[in-house]
């Protein structure tokens, strides 16, 4: 027997960019964390605070692919973890700007600020079952 879906509504377009931004950011995450294992294991001293950082940039990059993942499936409960993830990125960017990384920091909260908008968009609002 074939499963049934339920909701067959297409995908809204801000959801879809939403989930691709996601997957872009877990993508580049998991590329630094990779980094950070390498470094880690290549270093002639290991100390705590290396592999934390490892080890939070590796559940970072799990956790935004799973999100995205999830919010591709229409789980409302994934939108709001993402939202949270996104707005970490502002104080992160403003330390950039601090530290003279504008041309970095700049780009970092536009991207947290225009996926949590894409999140709390009125069609992905409609798509998560919120309205």
């Amino acid at each position: 027997m074939a499963r049934v879906t339920i909701d067959s509504a297409p995908i809204p377009v801000t959801l879809r960019w939403a989930v691709r931004l996601l997957w872009a950011e877990a993508v580049a995450v998991g590329l630094i964390a990779v980094w950070l294992v390498w470094a880690d294991l290549t270093a002639t001293t290991t100390d705590l605070a290396s592999a934390l950082v490892t080890a939070f940039a590796v559940g970072a990059a799990v956790a935004l692919w799973a999100l995205g993942r999830a919010l591709l499936r229409r789980q409302a409960g994934a939108r709001a973890p993402a939202i949270v993830l996104q707005l970490m990125l502002l104080p992160i960017g403003w330390f950039m700007i601090q530290g003279g990384l504008g041309w970095l920091g700049v780009p970092l909260m536009a991207l947290g600020l225009g996926v949590g908008w894409l999140l709390v968009s009125p069609p992905t609002t409609k798509a998560l079952g919120f309205e």
